[in-house]
């Protein structure tokens, strides 16, 4: 049972990439705040376990990172975004139930509003890379300002398909090889991806037909300037790297555990930037 100043924990296996900790334990002493924020590196066959006894050890909740998403899914109350998602990043206690959710979509749109104001005005086609849980985030979310027409792109057609049946008529899946012929009237490109990545293949996409108006968005962070990106730049188009989703992403569940909204700051970014240049990182879909 849960005693004393509230603690949270980001889950994974493994976990010692997590930027989580360095983001919340920022908050924390940023606000003033009892508490803290660990990583507990759970193998998937102990991972049941470890949630039965979460508060038993102490905690308020948790982050689920790599591989646990869709087993915290299974062992929670999800609400509805983490439902359609399919996946649940935040674990929490409610009435003495464990309930999750999935904070990448709110992380994914707020990063959005954040650093490119009215990015979603007027928007109907948009260009998703991927078929991962981050890609899934990314489609509901647009699924939730309107975006009409999503179309899926991943180089196994069956599960780009898969999420035409997850979210319905607005999205279409698409072959690889389709991507060129898909940009031409897209708004918005997004890689949820890990091409571009720090040890990872390049991403190789000619950007010569998105309009004028487009803008590009890459989930990966580390490093933050993608080969995409600095296309995209070259272009003249906007560009959103995914350091600000991880951020923003994390919001949700500190309010939940600690009481506190925090905000997501110059400061903040900066100090997570410098320990990105230190070492190698992931895509915003992992925390």
């Amino acid at each position: 049972m849960m005693m004393g100043a509230p603690a949270a924990c980001i889950v994974g296996w493994p976990v010692e990439h997590s930027r989580s900790p360095l983001i919340h334990n920022y908050w924390l002493e940023h606000y003033g705040l009892a508490g803290a924020y660990r990583r507990e590196a759970v193998p998937p066959e102990k991972f049941a376990d470890f949630l039965q006894n979460l508060a038993a050890s102490g905690y308020a909740g948790a982050n689920v990172t790599l591989p646990h998403k869709e087993a915290a899914l299974a062992l929670s109350q999800p609400d509805d975004r983490a439902r359609a998602v399919g996946a649940a990043n935040t674990l929490w206690f409610e009435a003495g139930a464990l309930r999750s959710t999935n904070t990448d979509v709110e992380g994914f749109l707020d990063n959005l509003d954040a650093s490119a104001p009215h990015w979603d005005r007027g928007l109907r086609n948009a260009v998703v890379l991927g078929a991962g849980g981050a890609a899934r985030a990314v489609i509901y979310g647009l699924e939730q300002r309107g975006v009409t027409r999503i179309a899926a792109v991943n180089r196994t057609p069956g599960r780009a398909a898969d999420l035409h049946g997850r979210f319905g008529e607005r999205v279409r899946a698409a072959r690889w090889d389709e991507c060129a012929s898909l940009l031409g009237d897209a708004g918005l490109l997004v890689n949820a991806t890990t091409l571009g990545m720090e040890g990872q293949p390049q991403l190789a996409l000619d950007l010569g037909r998105l309009p004028a108006h487009a803008m590009v968005v890459d989930l990966v962070y580390a490093p933050l300037q993608t080969p995409l990106l600095l296309a995209a730049q070259a272009r003249g188009l906007r560009a959103v790297d995914g350091l600000g989703m991880l951020l923003h992403q994390a919001v949700g569940g500190f309010a939940l555990w600690f009481g506190q909204k925090p905000a997501v700051t110059a400061d903040l970014r900066a100090l997570v930037e410098a320990d990105l240049g230190s070492s190698a990182g992931e895509t915003a879909g992992i925390s």
